[in-house]
């Protein structure tokens, strides 16, 4: 089950954290990956440990904001793979504060990775796939998209936007054999966090740590392994009946 031997996907964000698991894990389960990351050293290192585990995968440095490089990479990977069958958004950035404390220039570094960055992916991505007659785009979306969080103002509304742009993208596809659907996580424990908590809380980042942790109702943070497992089931075959779906992945925390 759940295999995707023979089929080509493309990761972005794929250089560290939830991209690095899902890419890796997707790879294991035979897909051929195209890892695409601002950071190419990064893009590199997710490529080599996909080789070295004996999968394939390629690599590629891309701004997902900027349409003419964006449009050029997936051109490449179409000509190096004659096709593209997953497309996983999963490239993003974060932001604390509130209406007030967003600046414009804040506002639109946010947009212009988590929501144009999206968008320029799936236009570039979806003729690939209607050229190939099937395909399944899968967003990385939040918590964040379903309920209002403190100090999130900008980063919610990028959220919000790639959990309706994933529905729009599910009806007007669905027909045409591309499904789309959407994970929103809650706080998962990725190298941002570590960077957080350093430059935040110097010298307390083991208590806050756990202060972040205990406020998950679970008791933990979530894992990019388990992120990617829920990824490789709505990208599998396996999930063939399912288009136009957030599935929250959040140790409880939409329970209360």
């Amino acid at each position: 089950m759940f295999e995707l031997r023979d089929k080509v996907a493309v990761v972005t964000g794929a250089g560290s954290g939830i991209g690095w698991a899902i890419a890796r894990l997707f790879a294991q389960q035979g897909a051929v990956v195209a890892a695409l990351d601002r950071d190419e050293t990064a893009a590199t290192a997710i490529a080599a440990a996909i080789r070295d585990d004996g999968g394939a995968a390629s690599c590629y440095r891309c701004d997902l904001g900027d349409d003419v490089q964006v449009a050029e990479t997936f051109r490449r990977i179409e000509a190096a793979e004659r096709r593209v069958d997953i497309l996983v958004n999963n490239a993003g950035i974060a932001h604390i504060g509130s209406i007030e404390t967003t600046s414009p220039d804040e506002f639109d570094r946010l947009f212009r990775v988590n929501v144009r960055g999206v968008y320029l992916c799936s236009r570039a991505a979806i003729p690939i796939m209607l050229r190939g007659g099937r395909g399944v785009v899968l967003n990385m979306a939040s918590i964040a998209s379903l309920v209002g969080l403190p100090d999130r103002f900008a980063y919610s509304m990028t959220k919000g936007a790639v959990l309706t742009m994933t529905r729009s993208i599910a009806v007007d596809y669905v027909k045409r054999g591309i499904r789309c659907n959407c994970i929103c996580p809650a706080r998962v424990h990725t190298p941002f966090v570590d960077g957080y908590l350093a430059a935040n809380y110097p010298g307390r980042e083991a208590e806050m740590f756990r202060t972040l942790s205990d406020a998950q109702p679970i008791g933990r943070m979530g894992t990019p392994e388990e992120i990617a497992h829920l990824a490789l089931y709505l990208c599998s075959d396996e999930a063939g009946f399912v288009t136009g779906q957030a599935y929250t992945i959040d140790g409880g925390a939409l329970a209360r």
